[in-house]
């Protein structure tokens, strides 16, 4: 009696087994982690395969990057051989796209390419055990369209640039941080290894990009230190990091000039007044109000002191981050913290509430519904900016800056024209390259008394020992805090000076002085003044 009701119950299972296998794969192909790899190889591909870059704004940003990949590809190393405030990961990022295309247009999008991949398994393990589906898709999209826009945080999709790419990489990586102050969702997703691995990731990646980034995820280390469950992981990432940076030093030998170059930069432009904290509050105010609406309500839940000191670091590292950075909008701890908190609140077993207190529940239990649309204005814009750059650089639109090996870094047009500044600027490249090939001599160890130098990179040729990535005035260089020019000079042998920079007048009454006790001018047009160095008592003539 027994043997038909087995089989049909055999038959009804295997029924069963049949329908799920498809429910499994249709859930496999909808899985958050299947979505972070598709975006963000597509973006990858996007930015990698035509080749270019296309500018719209900053060039003299983007040339700072350019020179460092040459630089690089001539054996020089960041703190070593020349100043810099930034992480050496700002220049070995562009140097890897050069080095595996041979092509500067391609050095800063093939470069940010390979950044997007290297970040798909830390995405992976943070946002996949510790989100709900739709919350870990939605955020990894939105963090992905974040690195791969080729526009700074906050500008228009009109104006493409990869200019300050590092503060987009910051960002990111400090924003995958706040999200591992969650707990794993479940016993089964726990995994100290993983966890430690993914946070060195972040936190290396931070501070050899920009320090600031390192700082603020070390503090936010020292917050997930209070919570039991992940304190074993999180020592032993602040521990496999310090490891990992002295064995960096070792190979590098960088870091003590790396940090007097940071001293340097802070004396110049290290305090900002309380209106520029003012201005980034305003500019940030729609953002800060939806994250404080989310925030309440998911505090009003957990009335964890724990959650209070997240959305304090949320808000005041965030600002204080975007308060020395060039963009005004931006303020990624923000979008990051709300989904941590609508995460959090979704856990939260419903009790017994009162009436309004179950009002409040509810309202709390759609925060991860609040939190997508919160994410969606921004993923829609940097979608467009990626598309945009993309078709662009496909049709090699707009025009090169007129170097021999620059045909394919290229400048458009913004909205309204551009700039009659901008514009006498990039006419100045050109006429600039066509006299330094006029020159009777080689031309090499040019360096240009101006923010950056197009040359050494636009003309292939060997760039100077000892000088300085970029010189911003009042922002790492003023009266008071410069590099003496006895050191900043000592490798150069051609100085160009342009009557048109973008803050050539300042750096001449500073350095004007040396110039003429030490090099003569051996061309002098409308647009340039070169300067060849004179061989003194005890000089090298093959200087």
């Amino acid at each position: 009696m027994t043997e038909p009701t087995n089989q049909v119950a055999y038959a009804i299972g295997a029924r069963g087994s049949a329908h799920r296998r498809p429910a499994v794969w249709i859930r496999r192909l909808l899985s958050a982690e299947l979505a972070i790899i598709v975006v963000a190889l597509a973006c990858a591909a996007m930015l990698a395969l035509p080749g270019r870059t296309i500018n719209a704004a900053f060039i003299n940003d983007v040339l700072i990057f350019i020179d460092g990949a040459h630089r690089i590809a001539f054996g020089q190393v960041p703190n070593r051989d020349f100043h810099t405030a930034l992480g050496p990961l700002v220049f070995y990022i562009p140097a890897a796209g050069y080095l595996l295309s041979g092509n500067f247009g391609a050095a800063i999008p093939l470069g940010m390419a390979i950044v997007l991949v290297a970040f798909i398994p830390a995405m992976i393990r943070i946002l996949g055990s510790r989100l709900a589906p739709s919350l870990a898709a939605g955020l990894g999209i939105f963090l992905i369209l974040i690195l791969a826009a080729p526009i700074n945080l906050g500008s228009s999709i009109w104006y493409p640039s990869f200019a300050m790419f590092y503060n987009r990489i910051g960002w990111v990586a400090l924003g995958l941080l706040v999200v591992m102050y969650l707990a794993p969702r479940s016993p089964a997703r726990r995994n100290d290894i993983a966890d430690a691995l993914a946070a060195v990731f972040l936190l290396l990646v931070s501070f050899y990009t920009k320090v600031t980034y390192g700082l603020a995820g070390i503090g936010l280390t020292a917050i997930i230190l209070s919570d039991r469950q992940q304190r074993r992981w999180s020592v032993t990432a602040l521990m496999l990091t310090g490891l990992a940076m002295v064995a960096i030093e070792f190979f590098w030998r960088g870091t003590v000039q790396h940090i007097e170059d940071l001293r340097a930069a802070a004396r110049v432009s290290g305090g900002h007044d309380f209106g520029s904290i003012l201005k980034n509050l305003r500019e940030n105010f729609s953002d800060l109000t939806v994250f404080a609406a989310v925030a309440s309500l998911a505090l009003w839940q957990s009335r964890s002191l724990r959650d209070l000191v997240l959305c304090g670091f949320c808000i005041g590292a965030g600002v204080a981050l975007i308060n020395q950075n060039a963009h005004s909008w931006g303020i990624i701890t923000l979008y990051c913290g709300a989904i941590v908190l609508a995460q959090k609140a979704a856990r939260v077993e419903p009790g017994n509430e009162s009436r309004s207190a179950g009002r409040l529940a509810r309202a709390a239990g759609a925060l991860p519904l609040i939190g997508i649309l919160f994410l969606l204005p921004p993923i829609v814009h940097h979608s467009a900016a990626v598309a945009l750059h993309t078709a662009l650089a496909t049709e090699k639109a707009g025009k090169s800056l007129g170097l021999p090996r620059f045909d394919d870094v290229r400048e458009v047009d913004p909205p309204g024209g551009e700039p009659d500044f901008i514009r006498r600027y990039l006419d100045g490249i050109v006429s600039g390259g066509a006299l330094l090939q006029s020159l009777p001599v080689p031309a090499e160890r040019v360096f240009v008394l101006d923010f950056a130098n197009p040359f050494s990179a636009g003309f292939g040729i060997r760039p100077p020992a000892g000088d300085t990535a970029w010189l911003h005035w009042n922002r790492n260089i003023n009266e008071r805090s410069y590099i003496p020019p006895e050191v900043l000079f000592a490798d150069v042998k051609i100085v160009m000076v342009p009557k048109t920079g973008i803050n050539s007048l300042p750096l001449q009454e500073l350095y004007g002085p040396f110039l003429s006790a030490n090099f003569d001018v051996v061309r002098k047009a409308s647009e340039w003044t070169i300067y060849q160095w004179r061989p003194g008592k005890g000089a090298s003539e093959a200087r």
